[in-house]
């Protein structure tokens, strides 16, 4: 590990951009420019005291998951995230797999998205990054722990009394399943070398009897846009038009939920803009 390459790489990463290119807000104004460490440390779910040692070269060997996160906070390019791996002395995740790591193009659009939820998922359904409406209408995923951040898995091991998953009318429900189960055989198929989407398949087919039933039907569906209905505890039933824009060179999707002008579901929507700056989210 090159305790003071990567001490200095971190510094100026993160001396190159300020809160807005991460979605965060100015504030009062900064004596010097680039991200504090401390909001370095929050985008990343590590400790202030963590972030502090890594850039005074002192810090502990970050783990893998570590060091995508810090990929992620400091909107690093392809060739950047590789160096960052090598610093540490890790060998960066290679392209046959579903990569974690977002682009940093693709992480401003989504800082941008501030009055609509937006997120970024693989093509198998981990969510890899989410705006703050997306944490007020579904959840703060990305809080979870690394292993817990699949939609898929997350869907068909809901607990069996909670019927309609907190999130969607229980008449969705069965077409839901089916269209996570269709979507998550296009992939498997189209990437039988990626671990990450054979597992899951295996880990499911095991402990759901649902996706089981359905796994059997070899149903195929690429997952595209439509509108979906959510409920949401405090404002409500939501009817939503539901964009997923592709990013092919990485296995990932951005999707964006909007609602139609001067409908019942805008005025909720703008509602939940305003009431998901409180602690008033679904858990699931």
């Amino acid at each position: 590990m090159h305790r003071m390459e990567l001490a200095d790489f971190l510094r100026r990463c993160r001396a190159r951009l300020g809160p807005a290119d991460v979605g965060l807000t100015p504030g009062p104004r900064r004596r010097t420019p680039g991200l504090r460490r401390e909001e370095v440390a929050q985008l990343t779910g590590m400790s202030p005291d963590y972030y502090t040692r890594l850039e005074q070269a002192r810090g502990p060997r970050p783990s893998r998951h570590m060091l995508t996160a810090l990929a992620r906070a400091l909107r690093l390019t392809d060739d950047e995230r590789d160096h960052l791996f090598h610093l540490v002395g890790e060998e960066p995740p290679r392209d046959r797999t579903t990569s974690g790591h977002v682009r940093p193009g693709l992480l401003r659009v989504l800082d941008r998205l501030y009055d609509t939820p937006a997120q970024v998922i693989t093509d198998w359904g981990d969510v890899l990054a989410q705006n703050a409406m997306a944490a007020a209408l579904v959840g703060d995923i990305c809080a979870r722990p690394p292993g817990d951040r699949n939609i898929v898995r997350s869907f068909f091991l809901r607990p069996p009394q909670d019927s309609d998953s907190g999130l969607f009318p229980t008449e969705d429900m069965k077409e839901h399943a089916r269209s996570h189960v269709a979507s998550l055989r296009a992939v498997v198929a189209a990437r039988p070398d990626d671990p990450g989407p054979a597992a899951l398949v295996a880990e499911l087919r095991a402990v759901s009897p649902e996706f089981a039933a359905l796994w059997e039907t070899h149903e195929v569906a690429v997952r595209r846009s439509t509108v979906k209905r959510f409920v949401h505890p405090v404002v409500g039933e939501l009817e939503l038009d539901c964009e997923v824009l592709l990013s092919a060179e990485h296995a990932q999707r951005l999707i964006v939920h909007t609602a139609a002008p001067g409908t019942e579901s805008a005025e909720r929507l703008e509602l939940l803009r305003v009431v998901g700056l409180q602690d008033l989210t679904p858990s699931g």
